[in-house]
């Protein structure tokens, strides 16, 4: 886990998380599906082994947790998506998404055939308003009152997934990969929102380095089901 101070934080080699996700022009994910695969694909490298004690990515995620905790989305598409696919990494995939996860590399280093690949163009929307969050799965509530493009959110729900990843005991983190990670990443209602962020749950709060301002409240990781071992859940 990162440092608690913010000075030791910014003052450590500054890595990031990088996602990529797989979006064809004629055929893009939706974007609900998007963001909870992104979430889904971050807490799969935090429980591969290879990130684990002796595994060939723990120093990075090390480096990585003990600075800023920076995740960052791009797009791939063809024979961009066949390039990436090709680096040591994992690919996740939902409904219709594919995310792939990479273990950290600096935030001046990236391999080149991720550098350039681009940030922008991952507007994604949903073709039907989503359902209501599974009664027995952890829910990424996001701020209903500050947009943001999907790439952003993708990394937003990621961040709320392993502060909410953190907090549990490792048996429960056992339980719940072995379930495959089930989640669900919703909107908030605006009546709801305040009492989210004051509630105890995890809260993503913004380092500002892109599209919204510092110390914004965005997400708010309910992991109740999984502390609480409820009938139906993965703990």
């Amino acid at each position: 886990m990162s440092s608690d101070s913010p000075e030791d934080r910014d003052a450590a080699p500054q890595y990031v998380l990088p996602l990529v996700v797989h979006i064809e022009k004629t055929t893009p994910p939706s974007r609900t599906d998007a963001l909870e695969t992104a979430a889904r694909a971050v807490l799969t490298l935090l429980a591969d082994e290879r990130s684990g004690p002796g595994g060939e990515w723990e120093k990075a995620v090390r480096d990585w947790e003990d600075a800023r905790i920076r995740k960052v989305v791009r797009r791939a598409r063809g024979a961009e998506w066949r390039r990436a696919s090709t680096l040591p990494g994992i690919t996740v995939t939902g409904t219709d998404a594919e995310v792939r996860v990479f273990p950290p590399v600096p935030l001046d280093g990236w391999p080149k055939d991720l550098a350039k690949l681009q940030v922008s163009g991952t507007d994604l929307t949903d073709p039907e308003p989503p359902p209501p969050p599974a009664p027995d799965t952890p829910v990424l509530w996001f701020n209903p009152s500050v947009p943001m493009s999907a790439g952003k959110a993708m990394a937003q729900a990621g961040h709320a997934a392993q502060l909410a990843w953190w907090e549990l005991p490792d048996a429960t983190r056992e339980r719940w990969s072995a379930a495959g990670f089930p989640l669900s990443v919703r909107t908030a209602a605006a009546d709801a929102w305040s009492g989210l962020t004051m509630s105890g749950l995890p809260v993503v709060r913004d380092a500002g380095f892109t599209e919204i301002a510092p110390g914004t409240c965005t997400v708010v990781a309910d992991h109740g089901v999984l502390m609480g071992a409820g009938p139906g859940g993965v703990g």
